[in-house]
């Protein structure tokens, strides 16, 4: 069992994990916002990839327009689960994907948070044209990327046993005190 400095530490270590990714999704949606607003778009590979400037006021795929309310709660309810979750993830080695995936859905979800309340629409600027793909940011990365990558870690590499040791950890913790 790590003792109460390790865990403390790495508690610490996944704020700061935090407090990283929402500095880069915010430190790229500046740029976008002072650089690409009411420019054409920024071609990169033309055809393929640019930066286009676009004020999401919804979900993915356009979803939930305007629905200010359901965002704030949304994101409440994420950062409770996560915070619950971690605190119950073991803190060995094997874990530490589980813990990133946390890291990573808080930073994104915060992320696209702080621009729903600075301003009332999240800015978006990532557009792979070839395929004609929504246009995202660095947050939705954060969260679609580690949502499928979670995914693969809980069907291919835990096992079922090892899910259900963290989600009655609290239950153990708690009869041992």
């Amino acid at each position: 069992m790590k003792s109460q400095y390790e865990r403390n530490l790495h508690y610490l270590l996944a704020v700061l994990g935090i407090f990283l990714g929402t500095v880069l999704d915010q430190t790229t949606k500046y740029f976008a916002l002072t650089r690409l607003k009411g420019q054409k778009p920024y071609v990169i590979i033309k055809g393929v990839f640019q930066l286009e400037y676009l004020e999401n006021r919804g979900a993915a795929f356009g979803l939930f327009q305007n629905q200010k309310l359901f965002f704030y709660i949304s994101v409440a309810i994420i950062c409770a689960v996560v915070v619950w979750f971690y605190a119950r993830v073991p803190m060995s080695r094997h874990y530490m994907p589980l813990r990133v995936c946390a890291v990573l859905i808080v930073s994104g979800a915060l992320g696209n948070f702080i621009d729903r309340v600075r301003l009332d629409y999240v800015v978006d600027f990532l557009y792979f044209k070839l395929i004609d793909f929504p246009i995202f940011n660095v947050a939705d990365i954060y969260v679609t990327v580690t949502t499928i990558f979670l995914f693969l870690l809980l069907c291919f590499y835990y096992k079922e046993e090892e899910l259900e040791q963290i989600l009655h950890s609290g239950k153990r913790r708690r009869r041992a005190d």
